[in-house]
């Protein structure tokens, strides 16, 4: 199955350079891949890991394990910001 993935600010440097123009890459997954084993898989440190989207709709960090990916869907993932 084909999901979307994108990494946001400075989550993008973890991308592998094709992904890095865009911040997004198609990823080609197997059928039950969880958003907690796309996290692992890229090496994202969790205290990063701070915004989990899937198709705009927030992903609590006690869902990333169980929230399994389906085909189309698109994975965003922010870290924490700040600013004023």
């Amino acid at each position: 199955m084909k999901v979307t993935f994108k990494l946001f600010a400075t989550l993008q440097d973890y991308l592998p350079p094709e992904g890095k123009k865009t911040n997004a890459l198609t990823l080609d997954l197997e059928e039950g891949t969880s958003v907690q084993q796309i996290i692992e898989r890229f090496a994202l440190p969790e205290k990063l890991v701070h915004l989990v989207l899937i198709d705009g709709s927030f992903v609590p960090p006690a869902q990333r394990d169980s929230r399994i990916l389906v085909e189309g869907d698109t994975l965003a993932i922010w870290p924490p910001v700040a600013g004023g």
